[in-house]
């Protein structure tokens, strides 16, 4: 059995280990929120730019809210442990916090990487969209929606469409035009007369800066909140070893 004056030196020790792990633990969720926000918003906002590429698609938005949804979980989990005061809890916590490092270290290297090779999956997605444009299915719908939101028409300018089937029967897409009043049929179906009434940016180069800082922010964050982790797993392992070394002083 340990001297009396040495068990009283460990235990401040844990209060404060204890103190710092709920107070990391609790940050530890709202970082779970905050994924959980941001994979709905990737979700929402960034879907017309998924669904481009069908051949290509990425789970990414539902695999951030499966991850924020896991973090809430067990940031509550955390702060128990904590309380309880529980070695094979607070090591448990250490292990999953290991886990989550690891994840989203590798998505956020993953993002990264994918920002370089964008602009040319990118294009060769819409490309594909535009040829292939019909006015019914999902590529199309997003084709459209890209070129409302950011007013933009083709892949490099209007004159693209004239390449495409759709153009022959229909002309450009109502998408394309600046104002839906002057933009008749006659008038989409002329290169010379759309030239004034159609968005005259093309859209990939809009589109892979949209996508290339929108991925740039999910990288970072992913990045930031994985080291964030490190302080958990060394908060967590030392509190389960100081709680196990004073059960051990008390026999």
């Amino acid at each position: 059995m340990a001297p009396p004056s040495r068990r009283l030196q460990t235990k401040p020790v844990i209060t404060c280990l204890k103190t710092f792990l709920i107070s990391y633990s609790l940050i530890f969720w709202f970082t779970g929120v905050i994924l959980l926000a941001v994979g709905v918003w990737g979700k929402v906002s960034l879907e017309a730019y998924f669904s481009l590429a069908s051949n290509m698609s990425t789970n990414a938005p539902y695999v951030l809210i499966g991850t924020g949804a896991t973090i809430v979980i067990f940031g509550l989990f955390g702060c128990f442990a904590t309380c309880r005061g529980s070695p094979w809890m607070l090591k448990l916590y250490a292990m999953f916090l290991v886990v989550v490092f690891l994840a989203e270290f590798v998505a956020g290297i993953s993002g990264f990487l994918f920002r370089h090779e964008i602009k040319t999956v990118l294009r060769d997605a819409y490309k594909s969209a535009v040829n292939d444009y019909n006015n019914t299915d999902t590529r199309s719908a997003a084709v459209d929606a890209i070129q409302r939101t950011l007013h933009c028409c083709g892949i490099d300018e209007y004159s693209d469409w004239n390449k495409t089937d759709y153009f022959k029967e229909n002309g450009i897409p109502v998408s394309c035009c600046k104002e839906h009043t002057g933009c008749t049929v006659e008038t989409r179906k002329d290169m010379d007369k759309a030239k004034t009434e159609m968005f005259p940016t093309g859209c990939v180069a809009l589109v892979t800066t949209v996508m290339e800082s929108n991925l740039g922010i999910i990288a970072g964050i992913s990045f930031g909140i994985a080291f964030f982790q490190l302080i958990g797993i060394f908060l967590a392992c030392c509190l389960s070893r100081y709680i196990t070394n004073n059960q051990y002083e008390m026999v």
